[in-house]
């Protein structure tokens, strides 16, 4: 590698505070997850031009004070309409800044984005050494040891649907948390009221009758509208976790951007308590907890959300193929 130009595809679109009137990186995670790969190219004489996304129009100013000496970090890539467009002939202007490419952005893999997936066929390309490891500890999920529990909160009921009818099969239990819960809840003939809840009729009849979903025991009523889950949950949760032998976390239970968060760091602290292997991810998850300083106590913490997800649901993702 020495001396070889290796453009490192990160992602580094983490959340600012604006607090003071100047923009700082408030959440580092993904910066340094990023930075094993780094480092060791550093190490070996390569030179390192790293290449993130932000959202459009926004600077990568507050990015520069992580970079290490001699690194160079590109503009914003959706700067650029071409990136997301998928364009070849960007794909082409990036390419030609590098004799190697390396894909360490796991959470962006399920985009098919010139950076991700266009890049690739132009140079060598091999994975990040954080991609290589979320595809390994993610795999985990597809041969589990079990009894094996998956928890699926937040919204969005639609892009999640797949995954519990995938894991159905291979999971002894799946419990659906946060606004999830509320479809089940409306297609058992509950009212929930006002309850924030996805539009359609989705046929859950046939994965109620597995009786591998477990839905919330109680619930925290803000009003007309559920807002969290209430203590019983809980309970019911830890006794779960206690006989799980793999869990896997995404999404949160309750609506913590308006202050009701209790149940998803409750549920944090009984996953690191329990001795299950454990595996999180979501960016809402992880903005939920983020002040629990539990990280570090869980067996593995994705970067990735919706990539996540699409993996486990798919069991590759477009990022990944590319490099095939």
């Amino acid at each position: 590698m020495k001396n070889k130009r290796v453009l490192v595809r990160v992602d580094w679109n983490v959340p600012f505070d604006n607090s003071s009137g100047q923009a700082t990186v408030a959440d580092d995670f993904r910066i340094r997850e990023s930075m094993l790969t780094i480092e060791n190219l550093l190490s070996r004489g390569a030179k390192v031009i790293l290449a993130t996304h932000l959202e459009a129009g926004i600077s990568i100013e507050p990015l520069k004070k992580f970079l290490p000496s001699e690194v160079e970090l590109l503009e914003n890539l959706r700067n650029d309409p071409r990136e997301v467009a998928n364009d070849e002939s960007f794909a082409k202007e990036l390419a030609s800044r590098a004799d190697v490419f390396v894909n360490e952005a796991f959470s962006v893999c399920h985009r098919e984005h010139a950076s991700i997936v266009s890049v690739p066929k132009l140079l060598p390309s091999y994975a990040g050494l954080h991609l290589e490891k979320e595809v390994k500890e993610l795999s985990k999920a597809f041969n589990p040891e079990p009894p094996f529990l998956l928890i699926i909160g937040g919204a969005k009921f639609e892009t999640k649907l797949s995954l519990i009818k995938k894991f159905i099969e291979i999971a002894d239990e799946i419990f659906v948390g946060g606004a999830l819960a509320h479809n089940f809840f409306k297609e058992q003939g509950a009212d929930i009221k006002n309850s924030l809840v996805s539009d359609g009729n989705f046929n859950l009849e046939s994965l109620l009758a597995t009786e591998k979903i477990i839905l919330p025991k109680d619930l925290v009523w803000l009003g007309d509208k559920i807002v969290d889950a209430g203590p019983e949950t809980l309970n019911d949760l830890k006794m779960r976790l206690e006989k799980a032998k793999l869990v896997i976390w995404n999404g949160p239970l309750g609506n913590f951007e308006i202050g009701y968060g209790v149940a998803t760091r409750e549920l944090a602290k009984l996953i690191t308590n329990s001795k299950a292997n454990s595996i999180i991810g979501g960016g809402d998850t992880l903005a939920a907890i983020k002040n629990e300083n539990l990280l570090d106590k869980f067996s593995f913490v994705s970067t990735g959300g919706g990539a996540m997800l699409d993996f486990l649901a798919n069991g590759t993702l477009p990022g990944i193929e590319a490099l095939n």
